[in-house]
């Protein structure tokens, strides 16, 4: 894993509020400056100390010398022909990263990515080719947010926010959940924590974790039935086989009427026929979810194919039938390498 050449003066936007509450005492000012900054960075998306004109000329200047706003820089835009838009961005010290803007039918969604690469190694995902580089900080998490918003020419009214990008959110855990803080809070992006999701290939103590720490909704990537073709499809399920992981999933405390979700990714030959399907209710019985299955998305040099749309729709039928809420998700921004599994952060002019 590449290791980040540290700037000596550190982000503001890495700061929790209490952060940076704290950081603004230790200057010897009032910490109701904390929230106010806040606002600056978030929801101005201010990115020059001069412009944060609630707070006064010497501090600005003061916090000029021994701060500083970083957050990722454009390098270009795509759109699909159904409108979805990926954005190639290049973080500070040079590697590329992508998310994606998702239209919906009546708001946008934005896919947020939390490691330049990923260690998982699922077979079917592309940005897995690449392995690791480094996990992001909260700054490059939440920054890619903000810089879209603020200099992505129209950017779309983003409602929803999903951590689906590159990378495996749990294994850059610590990071994440500081984002997700930033993401929330009234002086931050000020999301409903109803509006934020996070995926998981499935690290089940981390998925443990985070339910007593935090409450966001939560996707597991799950894909079969039975471990052998789990862990072939996806070999974390060697060290977290899928009855530790139901097991992690049954202790996560979904409020309300709000139910854990699963990914199922459909790949001819492999996990789609009707035994699978029926065994995926049978694996499932007894846990509060409901089932995304999404139809494998193919890119250059992939082993697998996606499955006739005939099969996909027997397939949820059986689910439905079994009483599970089953929802075929459409693969939006394919012709651009933009579905589900096809991030690889790699620029091409």
């Amino acid at each position: 894993m590449i290791s980040r050449p540290e700037n000596p003066l550190p982000n503001l936007l890495n700061f929790t509020l209490e952060e940076m509450q704290d950081f603004i005492s230790s200057l010897g000012k009032e910490k109701f400056r904390a929230p106010q900054i806040m606002k600056w960075l978030y929801q101005s998306g201010s990115v020059f100390f001069e412009d944060m004109t609630t707070i006064s000329r010497d501090f600005r200047t003061k916090l000029s010398k021994i701060a500083r706003i970083s957050r990722p820089q454009i390098i270009k835009i795509q759109e699909s022909k159904d409108s979805t838009k990926k954005a190639l961005l290049r973080l500070e010290d040079g590697l590329f990263i992508e998310s994606v803007l998702i239209p919906g039918k009546n708001n946008w969604t934005i896919c947020l990515s939390t490691q330049a690469g990923c260690a998982m190694d699922c077979k079917f995902c592309l940005t897995a080719r690449n392995g690791l580089k480094r996990n992001l900080s909260p700054a490059e998490i939440v920054g890619q947010l903000i810089t879209l918003k603020n200099e992505m020419p129209r950017c779309p009214d983003i409602k929803n926010i999903v951590m689906m990008g590159m990378g495996e959110p749990l294994a850059n855990y610590d990071n994440v959940v500081k984002a997700i803080k930033n993401l929330t809070n009234v002086f931050g992006m000020g999301f409903s924590s109803r509006k934020v999701t996070v995926s998981t290939c499935g690290l089940a103590p981390q998925i443990i974790r985070l339910g007593k720490e935090i409450c966001i909704n939560l996707s597991i990537s799950l894909n079969a039935h039975d471990n052998k073709t789990r862990s072939m499809l996806m070999p974390i399920n060697k060290k977290y086989p899928l009855e530790v992981l139901l097991d992690a999933c049954k202790q996560y405390p979904m409020p309300g009427r709000r139910l854990l979700t699963f990914e199922y990714v459909l790949i001819e030959g492999i996990n789609s026929s009707m035994h699978d399907a029926k065994k995926l209710a049978e694996l499932l019985k007894g846990q509060r979810c409901k089932l995304n299955l999404i139809a494998f998305n193919e890119y250059p040099g992939s082993p697998f194919q996606a499955p006739p749309q005939k099969t996909v729709e027997a397939f949820q039928k059986t689910l439905i039938d079994s009483h599970y809420t089953t929802i075929c998700r459409a693969s939006k921004g394919s012709d651009i390498l933009a579905a589900c599994g096809q991030l690889s952060g790699i620029f091409v002019n």
